[in-house]
């Protein structure tokens, strides 16, 4: 996986390699061969970040996590275009799947090896798997 880390300044980079515990944020690619790095003040928001670091702009092409070393938040959007499955149940489960496998692999290549969450807001999605409300 291409790993691009985003500073923004030298300044920031200064702060990215020197400062510990910093939550961080990060764009992964649906394919999982490039993915995007930046401390959360840096990046603001992962479209933002998308766009300063790759000049790319559909966000619905990437997995977006905000991390530490505690652990990582998974905003958990499935677009509807995914992989082009019609079925929405079968679409979200296999986003679920791609997703944990693909952003696993990113976080332990940085070195983190902390468990993944969805915050409450993007759980919705997953009754479509479950049945079963948060």
């Amino acid at each position: 996986m291409e790993i691009i880390k985003y500073y923004g300044t030298d300044e920031a980079r200064t702060d990215f390699l020197a400062r510990g515990g910093e939550p961080m944020m990060a764009v992964i690619s649906h394919d999982g061969t490039r993915a995007v790095v930046s401390l959360l003040d840096e990046g603001a928001e992962h479209h933002i970040l998308l766009a300063r670091a790759l000049d790319a702009y559909n966000i619905d092409e990437y997995f977006r996590i905000i991390f530490d070393e505690e652990g990582a938040d998974w905003t958990f959007v499935c677009p509807p275009t995914y992989k082009g499955i019609r079925n929405k149940e079968k679409r979200i489960e296999r986003f679920y799947r791609d997703g944990i496998d693909i952003i696993t692999a990113f976080l332990k290549e940085i070195g983190y090896d902390v468990p993944i969450e969805i915050p409450k807001r993007y759980r919705r999605h997953l009754e479509y798997m479950t049945n079963d409300k948060y």
